[in-house]
């Protein structure tokens, strides 16, 4: 006889409240700026490509405090990627581009972990890599802002430091494919729905990390994001 266990539900705080946002899926889009899209080996304005995470490789990490994140198995060179993350508020498919801000519940900071040995390895062999991105505790996170209070940002300072020295710096306006077209988009493959998250991309400047490095990530508008790699 088999017995049903109720699973913690996965939830990420929201600024300013007690409430909850629960999280259903993480949805992350490849190579959304030019710069770091270079960096990995590609130019132009590439269609956007998507991946996905578990929700509950989230980290949450409520406003002044610090994250713990602990180094994952099977790397020798994790990696750090800033991203802007979106909350959806409403479901849809096939959302217009002129529409998509109205699906929009609020904006985060968050980083990709990625375990980058890994994933050129099982890209070299044309093989999924999934398990370069959707490891535990591969996406910490922020509070989430309200777009009801917040508006929607298009442009802003994007950085990431590691022990208190600058390795990423972009400006959210240099995105390759916008908020609003990155939704429009993906939500012709998927329903998007209430308590969906979409990682943005990251600006150039990826880099690996130690044990016992600080994080600190920050979003021009949302505040910032910090955690230690244990």
């Amino acid at each position: 006889m088999f017995s049903l266990f109720e699973f913690p539900r996965v939830s990420v705080g929201i600024a300013g409240s007690t409430a909850e946002f629960p999280v259903r899926r993480i949805h992350c889009v490849g190579r959304n700026y030019a710069e770091h899209a270079r960096e990995m080996g590609e130019s132009g304005r590439e269609p956007p490509f998507f991946f996905a995470k578990p929700a509950d490789a989230v980290v949450s990490v409520a406003a002044g405090d610090e994250g713990l994140v602990p180094y994952p198995p099977r790397t020798a060179n994790l990696h750090h990627e800033v991203e802007l993350v979106v909350a959806i508020g409403v479901a849809g498919t096939n959302i217009a581009v002129a529409d998509a801000e109205r699906h929009v519940f609020g904006y985060a900071v968050g980083v990709d972990l990625t375990r980058r040995d890994l994933q050129a390895e099982l890209k070299k062999k044309g093989q999924p890599w999934e398990m370069a991105k959707a490891f535990d505790h591969a996406a910490p996170i922020g509070p989430i802002q309200a777009a009801a209070a917040l508006g929607h940002p298009s442009a802003g300072a994007i950085s990431l430091s590691v022990n208190g020295v600058a390795r990423q710096r972009g400006n959210m306006a240099d995105m390759i494919w916008s908020v609003p077209e990155v939704i429009a988009e993906l939500s012709t493959y998927v329903e998007l729905c209430t308590g969906d998250l979409i990682f943005t991309g990251t600006p150039a400047g990826v880099g690996p990390l130690e044990r016992g490095d600080r994080v600190v990530a920050a979003i021009e508008g949302l505040g910032s994001l910090a955690f230690s790699i244990a």
